[in-house]
């Protein structure tokens, strides 16, 4: 097999655990307002330019990743989705006017970059950024 860079493509799809799949459901339409790319009983998929954000009820989480489990929402952050945009001020108003708590920003950070961050329902952190 050759290195990694001749075979990855693209990230095509990232699953996120959720306990109440019809509230972060609703989350997503509201805050990010795209539409429903894919939906079934167990999973809601929205697309992120060229990625899919797959919510998965919790309960299907086990099938996908055993052996290994499932942590609990509130064991701590463990990564951060960034989203580029063109104006991180705008944006945040746009999101608190969206019923989004931010959990810091905005800030101009000291590498050069102004973010902003907030959680979704399962605690999943979001970062803007420009």
């Amino acid at each position: 097999m050759s290195d990694w860079d001749s075979q990855s493509k693209d990230l095509a799809a990232i699953t996120l655990f959720a306990e109440d799949l019809k509230g972060t459901k609703q989350f997503y339409l509201d805050v990010f307002n795209l539409p429903v790319h894919y939906e079934d009983d167990n999973s809601v998929v929205f697309r992120f330019g060229s990625t899919l954000i797959n919510l998965l009820h919790i309960t299907s989480a086990p099938e996908l990743i055993s052996p290994a489990v499932v942590a609990a929402s509130d064991g701590g952050a463990r990564f951060v989705f960034t989203i580029e945009v063109d104006d991180v001020d705008a944006v945040c108003e746009e999101l608190t006017r969206r019923g989004v708590t931010l959990l810091n920003g905005p800030v101009d950070r000291w590498w050069g970059i102004r973010t902003a961050s907030f959680t979704d329902p399962c605690g999943n952190i979001w970062e803007i950024a420009k």
